[in-house]
């Protein structure tokens, strides 16, 4: 192993690169100018805070953006897909009325008629009706019957 012997920067050069570096930590320090001009300082506080304020309310109400969003996109597949569903029960229905319509046939006895063939009946008045029926009595008959067994 052999030693080597390091040069060090010349104390000038030193000088002029923390030189340099004081100077900008030194014109940007908050100590300072909090000592130099109060007022001052407490604004550039105040618009800190208040940047900070307006950076998390932008991020909060992004991300409620999104989520919402998402929300709504769900929710309108949703409603596609029932609609959809209802179409293809409409379609369904109306594919069966069709086949059944198709396969019947109206009875013989049937034919096509107009208002002049028809009969117009007078409606029986309720005076004319004198059977009368024992409720009680039919009650009573059926509960004389035997029940058989296994109901």
């Amino acid at each position: 192993m052999v030693a080597v012997h390091q040069t060090q920067p010349a104390l000038e050069e030193y000088a002029s690169v923390t030189g340099a570096l004081e100077l900008i930590q030194g014109s940007l320090s908050a100590k300072r100018v909090a000592r130099r001009s109060p007022l001052l300082a407490g604004l550039h506080r105040a618009a800190d805070g208040s940047l900070i304020g307006v950076f998390t309310a932008v991020l909060a109400l992004s991300g409620l953006t999104l989520h919402w969003q998402y929300r709504w996109t769900v929710a309108f597949e949703r409603l596609e897909d029932t609609r959809g569903v209802g179409h293809r029960l409409t379609e369904s229905t109306a594919m069966l009325e069709r086949y059944l319509l198709d396969r019947t046939r109206a009875p013989k006895s049937m034919v096509p008629t107009t208002a002049s063939k028809l009969l117009y009946m007078e409606r029986p008045s309720v005076g004319k009706i004198t059977k009368s029926h024992d409720h009680l009595a039919f009650i009573g008959t059926l509960m004389n019957r035997s029940i058989r067994q296994g109901y």
